[in-house]
């Protein structure tokens, strides 16, 4: 059998061993490896739960969301249960991964990312791996990865298709480079109004884990400077090269060095949550909250639920505040950001 040309600790991937771009130095080589996964949500489970099978050491999963029954569609670490127990999603899918592959450390961490943090979760970690679904983010990692001088691969999924680009600091396009700037309002779709199919997150996210799999194992002659543009309804593959995009674009970030996002000055304090009608609110600075006294107080306006990650408070006109230790909320209800800084003040505080 091929298992037993393989050390015995190394049995379970004895088919991924057998494939030649991997074989038994890869795949050391990847239980040695930590990776940093931002967002858990569609591709980010998904990405994640590549990674987990494929037997990477250490995974950190980073994610500010929690479970909703809408999920289930394309999110594949989920389940109804998830949803009734109101679990944030690193939670659940550290619980679902731990039951996947018990050699691989998971590190949940329910949190937001922003220009505060990035830093800490990306420094200690060999890959990051873009699991996001708002540009504001993605730019974030982008400054953060090109200050620790860490790779990380960039992807995104709407509607139908969806694209992944790697980005090697120092040697590769980044995805400043590629963009020059967030996309306006009206520049690009939304989850609203074009949707997500799932069969095109699996495909992304195999793009992605294998992408993953080449920078991890150090296979970087085989890595393309070049973008994969994906559609699985009509279907289509599409590579565009992104070799001398680079010094063409004459990048402020990797270029000159400008870190607009990671020192804070492109960040915002409420974000728009993509297809949910829900408005994240951070507040200024992060405090640490009591859900216990909250749900007391909060009580006398509406039916409050709790578990030791977050506190829900149902409001009329069908509206929800699900509030987070940090102090950070998502205001459901409502995709209009004042409308949701004046629920957060009314009800949390200023």
């Amino acid at each position: 059998m091929a298992e037993s040309r393989f050390p015995p600790e190394l049995q379970r991937y004895s088919r991924q061993m057998l494939f030649a771009g991997i074989g038994v130095d890869g795949q050391r080589r990847l239980r040695q490896s930590r990776v940093l996964v931002c967002g858990c949500g569609a591709l980010g489970g998904a990405v994640a739960d590549g990674l987990t099978r494929a037997g990477v050491g250490f995974l950190r999963l980073v994610d500010r969301d929690f479970v909703e029954l809408s999920n289930l569609q394309r999110q594949v670490l989920f389940d109804e249960d998830d949803v009734s127990r109101g679990l944030p999603k690193a939670i659940a899918a550290a619980n679902r991964l731990g039951r996947v592959n018990r050699e691989v450390q998971l590190e949940p961490i329910v949190a937001d990312i922003d220009p505060g943090n990035m830093l800490g979760f990306a420094r200690d970690v060999d890959l990051i791996v873009d699991g996001m679904d708002n540009f504001e983010t993605r730019f974030l990692i982008n400054d953060a990865a090109l200050e620790l001088e860490k790779p990380w691969i960039y992807a995104g999924c709407l509607g139908s298709h969806g694209q992944v680009l790697p980005i090697i600091p120092g040697q590769t396009a980044c995805l400043r480079c590629l963009l020059g700037d967030l996309p306006g309002p009206a520049e690009t779709e939304t989850c609203d109004t074009a949707g997500v199919l799932g069969p095109a997150i699996s495909v992304v996210a195999a793009l992605e884990v294998t992408l993953a799999f080449k920078l991890l194992t150090q296979e970087r002659s085989s890595l393309a400077e070049q973008m994969a543009v994906v559609d699985v309804w009509d279907p289509s593959l599409r590579l565009m090269r992104t070799a001398g995009l680079r010094a063409q674009a004459d990048c402020p970030a990797c270029v000159h060095g400008r870190r607009d996002w990671l020192r804070g000055d492109r960040a915002s304090r409420s974000t728009v949550l993509c297809g949910r009608n829900a408005v994240q609110i951070t507040p200024p600075e992060k405090r640490a909250l009591s859900l216990a006294d909250f749900a007391q107080r909060l009580a006398a306006v509406g039916t409050v639920s709790q578990n030791p990650f977050l506190l829900r408070v149902e409001l009329p006109e069908d509206r929800r505040i699900t509030l987070f230790p940090d102090g950070r909320a998502i205001i459901q209800g409502t995709s209009d950001p004042a409308v949701a800084r004046g629920l957060y003040a009314r009800y949390i505080g200023n």
